[in-house]
């Protein structure tokens, strides 16, 4: 059986398996389907049966659910204000800005630190799944990063990106308070 009723679903394979920064081959590796058949479903030239789509989701970290959309009730996903999911504690507070939606690759939040409070501490483990990264975008005040050992000071204006696998936290070094944009894309970093 094929899956012919997931329009588009060799350009949706493409598009993901170039977001992760996938040959075809790591794919065809990844994935058990071959190279050559890979190659033919994202062109359009043949559709997968339901057997080779689960192959290949699993080869792309997903369920083939979230492969061809169908835990998805549209294309565009409104999340409003009053709809946030958010937390924090100690001079920290965070709100998602994304919704949580299956597949979803990256996570959008926004910070606001107190002066002198932190995300987190020294020995606090990482929170976040290996071969993740993180692109931070300063909007107010000044945050002091520390990262792997090393510690990066930034100003109003400035972005940092930097694996967010690695031990990590925020310091808002400032006598006013600090806020912040970050967006950590999952697993996109491969070893």
């Amino acid at each position: 059986m094929a899956v012919a009723e997931a329009p588009g679903v060799g350009t949706r394979i493409k598009a993901l398996r170039d977001g992760l920064d996938l040959s075809l081959r790591d794919l065809a590796e990844r994935s058990g389907v071959s190279a050559p058949m890979l190659s033919q479903v994202e062109r359009g030239e043949t559709s997968p049966t339901i057997a080779v789509a689960t192959r290949i989701a699993a080869g792309l970290d997903l369920s083939l659910s979230q492969l061809l959309r169908l835990d998805e009730s549209g294309s565009v996903t409104v999340v409003h204000a009053s709809e946030r999911r958010g937390g924090g504690g100690g001079g920290h507070a965070y709100e998602v800005l994304t919704p949580p939606l299956p597949g979803q690759r990256a996570e959008v939040s926004e910070h606001t630190l107190a002066a002198g409070a932190a995300t987190g501490g020294p020995d606090d483990p990482p929170m976040h799944e290996p071969g993740a990264r993180e692109t931070t975008v300063v909007t107010h005040g000044n945050l002091r990063l520390h990262c792997d050992g090393e510690v990066h000071d930034l100003a109003e204006g400035d972005a940092v990106t930097f694996d967010a696998d690695l031990p990590h936290h925020f310091e808002n070094p400032g006598r006013g308070e600090a806020r912040f944009f970050a967006v950590v894309a999952a697993g996109l970093r491969r070893s």
